[in-house]
């Protein structure tokens, strides 16, 4: 048993993203030029504390017993009628967690892209650089999201992509998104050839938002040689039901070839969740979320200990207190069980408490 106690508090203006929508407060903005902010601060205490204050495992609020900057950035933004740019600078333990492998020049990158809009009078887009993935139905911005803290399925998914991508509206409620890729969640691409993901998003309405979203690459790289094509599905929607009520489920699968031995082999994982919130009072709300993470192959995680696999089943209570349309006070609790036990996977019991900002 695994449980977890966050207090977070503080301001947020949070860049806006595909997946989600958000609330937008803009600094400054002069012409086609706009320029945007966001900071996550956090305390975590653990009553069963981690070696070396870090947890495994986790890209957000990682670090333990200290107040420490999850994510901050500043995002400058270009947008014209034919042509549109971003670039944000990111920084914190997320940033430190998330990019380790990438080149130092190339670890404060949040995103840098441009795009064009390929013709006159219609929708259509081609990006090019670093951009946020579509995958899952949480995102890195906590503002935005229906719990404080992200599953550990959307841990082990890209929070970033680099690439070329193509936004294709089919219809006014349909919308295609194709991308081109240099991998799994890198900047620099660590193998030939690229790598393939989709995105098909279904509007019905202003309540529901459907997408399934495809990953198809070669994973091969310098700390998995032996990693071959890697498939990934990936299934999530949302549901606004009224002022009081909000709703998001996801699924995910995924299936990784990879030399073991001689034998080529292919191993699966996979991921469900679900979370809802409820406002009782304006600025007032409950949050809730369910979920299990499976990856018995250690396909994405190596447990650090002698556990045969990662499994992890996770439940998150929280209370939110708006303060401004920009601010937020957040509480989460969570509970964590392993059909290994969780001495196998961390330790036998952890709690921790939270105080974080946003601004």
């Amino acid at each position: 048993m695994w449980v977890i106690f966050i207090l977070e508090l503080g301001v947020c203006q949070a860049m806006a993203q595909e997946k989600v929508d958000s609330t937008v407060k803009t600094f400054f903005k002069k012409g086609h030029l706009a320029l945007e902010g966001y900071v996550d601060v956090y305390y975590s205490y653990a009553f069963s504390h981690p070696v070396g204050g870090t947890r495994p495992y986790w890209v957000s609020y990682n670090r333990d017993n200290e107040i420490n900057l999850d994510l901050a950035y500043i995002n400058l933004k270009y947008t014209s009628d034919r042509v549109r740019a971003s670039f944000t600078p990111g920084y914190g333990t997320y940033m430190n967690a998330n990019y380790a492998i990438e080149r130092q020049t190339l670890q404060n990158i949040l995103e840098a892209s441009v795009g064009i809009r390929l013709f006159k009078g219609k929708d259509i887009w081609l990006d090019g650089g670093v951009f946020n993935s579509p995958y899952t139905n949480e995102s890195v911005y906590s503002f935005d999201q229906l719990t404080y803290t992200r599953s550990i399925g959307a841990d082990n998914t890209p929070y970033y992509l680099t690439g070329a991508k193509l936004t294709v509206p089919l219809g006014t409620k349909w919308t295609a998104y194709l991308y081109l890729l240099n991998g799994w969640q890198v900047i620099e691409s660590q193998h030939d050839p690229l790598d393939f993901g989709s995105q098909l998003e279904f509007k019905p309405d202003s309540n529901w938002d459907f997408n399934w979203n495809t990953y198809i690459g070669n994973e091969s790289s310098i700390d998995n040689p032996g990693y071959r094509r890697r498939l990934f599905g990936d299934w999530y929607a949302t549901y606004t039901a009224s002022s009081k009520w909000s709703f998001s489920a996801d699924v995910y699968s995924g299936w990784q070839q990879r030399y073991e031995g001689s034998a080529l082999r292919t191993r699966n994982w996979w991921n469900v969740n679900g979370c809802a919130r409820y406002t009782f009072l304006p600025g007032n709300s409950f949050s809730l979320r369910v979920e299990h993470f499976d990856d018995a192959s250690e396909v994405l995680i190596k447990p650090v200990t002698s556990a045969p696999g990662f499994r992890l089943s996770s439940a998150s209570l929280g209370y939110n207190l708006s303060i401004t349309e920009d601010a937020m006070i957040r509480f989460e609790g969570r509970y964590f069980r392993s059909p290994f036990g969780l001495l196998n996977i961390i330790r036998e019991e952890e709690y921790f408490f939270y105080i974080g900002g946003i601004k």
